[in-house]
């Protein structure tokens, strides 16, 4: 393993906590303490660490044992699994190889009568450290400043705290296969129903907003997102001024076209857009970050609900440094949910896949209930990304 390598693994990951006395009393004090038990020691199964702080961080770590550089097949194997084919199918072995042609488990050319999935797709491989496909994200979304926009405003910071926890404990359970990430979504930039002092139609979130959102992450040992919505601003304008957030190994970025208003129409009146060069140009500044400070990968969330709210998704480019997240945010009854997921998001694979549920909103009717875990992990690609709000 290179230095940089070294130094991103440490940044992205601690040491594994092996079993033992001291590990038991280690995992007694932390829940006695706090009073929740985090996704991050559920069974055990997670043992990664973001060592954010309000600064960039450093690692005090001198001797590690450091782990092998990305295993491509078992990367490939979980992307597989993701798209619920099994060796059974000619098309499992051909990924494996890399082929368009139907192969066998021992490496020959057959026919099948089953057209070619469009999932997995095969995009770059990331750098060492990246969280998906091994790792499931579940957030919890909002604005400490509004009890209307999601949960993080609506209840108090400890009882998100140990709502997250649950609900992450809930994904565990339906996919034990998968340690689950719990995150914190926080809208960094609003988009308003007013002009603003500068007629940009949005409001940016003072530092101690953010850094309140981070330390609840931190709290966690989980990830912030920082959610924007630019309004009649862009993207180029937006993003850099997170730059400092972004250089934390456990800050991501996620953008919502819905309110991304390219005619000059005020969010809300109407259905905003990205194109694949505005996603882009966020996924190389991103990039350029976790090149120049060593940075884990990252990941970016672009939120969407229908076909227009993202134009020219096929040249849409993750990046070793980024993975990129198509999350289906759309409201409503299962049914309806599960048909805007499979007639946006599906049939334009880009990397990897989100579903969104409203603890309000998609109790409608005829089903007047929240999708359970096991209906949304049913779907193909079975989502990496569950954002609640």
């Amino acid at each position: 393993m290179t230095k940089r390598e070294k130094q991103k693994w440490i940044a992205r990951w601690w040491m594994p906590v092996f079993g033992g006395v001291a590990a038991c009393l280690g995992l007694i004090l932390f829940v006695s303490v706090t009073g929740y038990s985090y996704a991050s020691v559920f069974g055990g199964a997670i043992a990664y660490d973001r060592t954010a702080t309000s600064t960039p961080a450093t690692s005090s770590v001198s001797s590690v044992s450091l782990p092998p550089t990305l295993d491509k097949t078992a990367y490939d194997k979980k992307l597989l699994d993701l798209a619920h084919l099994t060796p059974a199918s000619a098309w499992y072995w051909a990924y494996l190889d890399g082929t368009t042609t139907p192969m066998t488990a021992l490496g020959t050319a057959t026919t099948t009568t089953t057209k070619k999935p469009l999932w997995p797709v095969r995009r770059v491989y990331p750098e060492a450290g990246a969280l998906l496909p091994s790792n499931r994200i579940v957030a919890y979304y909002g604005n400490f400043y509004s009890t209307g926009m999601g949960v993080l405003g609506e209840y108090p910071e400890a009882q998100v705290e140990a709502m997250l926890a649950s609900t992450t404990k809930q994904w565990e359970v339906a996919d034990p296969s998968t340690p689950v990430i719990p995150a914190i979504d926080y809208i960094a930039v609003t988009a308003q129903g007013s002009r603003g002092s500068d007629g940009m139609y949005r409001a940016r979130m003072p530092d101690s907003q953010i850094q309140k959102a981070l330390d609840m992450a931190n709290q966690m040992h989980g990830i912030l997102i920082l959610d924007v919505q630019v309004g009649l601003s862009n993207v180029q304008t937006e993003i850099p001024l997170l730059k400092k957030w972004i250089e934390q190994p456990n800050v991501e970025i996620a953008i919502d076209p819905e309110f991304s208003m390219k005619d000059g129409t005020p969010p809300g009146k109407e259905i905003g857009t990205f194109n694949s060069s505005d996603i882009n140009w966020v996924a190389n500044y991103m990039a350029s970050i976790v090149d120049q400070d060593n940075l884990p990968p990252k990941i970016l969330v672009v939120h969407r609900f229908t076909e227009d709210m993202v134009t020219g998704a096929k040249n849409i480019a993750p990046l070793p440094q980024v993975q990129i997240v198509m999350d289906m945010d759309g409201w409503g009854f299962p049914a309806k949910k599960v048909n805007t997921y499979k007639q946006v998001i599906v049939p334009e694979p880009v990397q990897f896949t989100g579903f969104k549920l409203f603890y309000k909103a998609d109790k409608q009717a005829p089903a007047y209930r929240l999708m359970t875990p096991q209906e949304v992990l049913s779907l193909t690609p079975a989502p990496s990304f569950i954002q609640y709000q």
